[in-house]
């Protein structure tokens, strides 16, 4: 296992949504609230993978305001000046850039971090923890940004993917390649050329750079975001921090991290990550995570799948039982007061249902 690494901070964004896991996921229950998986909310998997690399008080979490006592009760094991919630999101770039100043208030301007999500799974927490050290070191010893890259395990098309041109010789147990673009979501075609070329890997979401090197990126690509982030710095525990970040992000558009920096920047390189991860974006990888029977039917709670096939049934209510027969690649979802069904060839696109419920006002409460 590794060493705590005393002078090394994660920021974990979480300020999703819960479009992709309704109805179980709701905008009062994001995706990273959902405890299906081990019994534990998947913020505190989060927060439990670090331990042995980043101590508890250099964690810190970015969310929405709105969601951070909910934040403060699953993570009790942090302090809870750690958690800030935003005013209202306007996208990763300002998360990054808030979360980043954070670190800086606390650690210096020489300070490494790691940009991590608060709602995907690993299956190998030690090979994680692994490459994050090592991708700390790379970033420390020069200015550079890591981002770290999945092996891809099939031609998805819900994933961002990265171009990678060389490997990058380091001393590390981690590989690195140099990246040469970010590529957005593929077409089937395309993302099975990507896989063929053996250059490109999925775009997980984590980055990891120093306070300097991000701040002189913000400078060079993104000044209105530089902006902000100078604005809130010297504000960070203080009583007009919330009025002065307030302020701020009304003067900002919605921007992402990849589109203002990491397409831009020619000091990305990227760490190769196997320790199995998966970003449980649909109810199909959610399930794959349950025990499946003989006849792939994956099922979470009180539930009879009987001549069917791989079908996932979640029913989230003790006491009550769903029953499936005769079907095949469903997705059935049973909570307290709502109840999906979908084919699994539309899984992907659960949203669009989401925001039907949305729009209409008799259904909002349930989204």
């Amino acid at each position: 296992m590794n060493k705590t690494n005393k002078a090394l901070f994660a920021v974990i964004m979480a300020g999703g949504r819960g479009e992709r896991f309704w109805p179980l996921g709701r905008n009062s229950l994001p995706k990273q609230f959902v405890s299906i998986f081990g019994g534990k909310p998947l913020i505190r998997h989060a927060v439990e993978r670090l331990d042995g690399l980043v101590p508890l008080e250099n964690i810190l979490v970015v969310t929405s305001a709105d969601l951070v006592e909910q934040t403060v009760n699953a993570l009790p094991m942090l302090p809870k000046e750690n958690i800030v919630g935003e005013p209202f999101g306007r996208d990763t770039a300002a998360a990054c850039a808030l979360g980043t100043a954070l670190v800086e208030k606390r650690g210096g301007a020489n300070a490494v971090l790691a940009i991590l999500t608060a709602d995907h799974l690993m299956k190998r927490p030690d090979i994680f923890r692994e490459t994050l050290a090592d991708a700390a070191s790379v970033v420390a010893s020069e200015d550079r940004i890591s981002v770290i890259g999945i092996t891809p395990q099939y031609p998805a098309t819900g994933f961002g993917y990265i171009n990678v041109d060389g490997k990058l010789q380091t001393d590390t147990a981690t590989k690195f390649h140099r990246v040469s673009c970010f590529v957005e979501k593929p077409n089937i075609e395309r993302a099975k050329i990507y896989i063929e070329s053996g250059h490109h890997y999925w775009n997980s979401g984590m980055f990891i750079w120093s306070v300097n090197t991000f701040k002189n990126a913000l400078e060079k690509y993104c000044p209105t975001v530089k902006a902000m982030y100078d604005a809130v710095l010297p504000t960070i525990a203080t009583s007009v921090f919330d009025a002065t970040l307030l302020a701020e992000y009304n003067k900002l558009e919605k921007i992402s991290v990849d589109y203002a920096i990491m397409e831009k920047a020619e000091n990305i390189v990227s760490a190769v990550g196997n320790f199995g991860w998966d970003d449980v974006g649909t109810w199909i990888s959610a399930g794959e995570h349950f025990p499946a029977d003989d006849d792939g039917n994956r099922v979470y709670g009180d539930a009879v799948v009987l001549d069917s096939a791989n079908n996932v049934a979640v029913n989230c209510i003790d006491g009550h039982l769903v029953g499936m027969f005769g079907v095949d690649d469903l997705i059935v979802v049973h909570t307290s007061d709502a109840t999906l069904i979908a084919s699994k060839q539309a899984a992907p696109e659960l949203k669009k249902l989401v925001r039907e419920l949305s729009c209409d006002d008799s259904h909002k409460k349930f989204t």
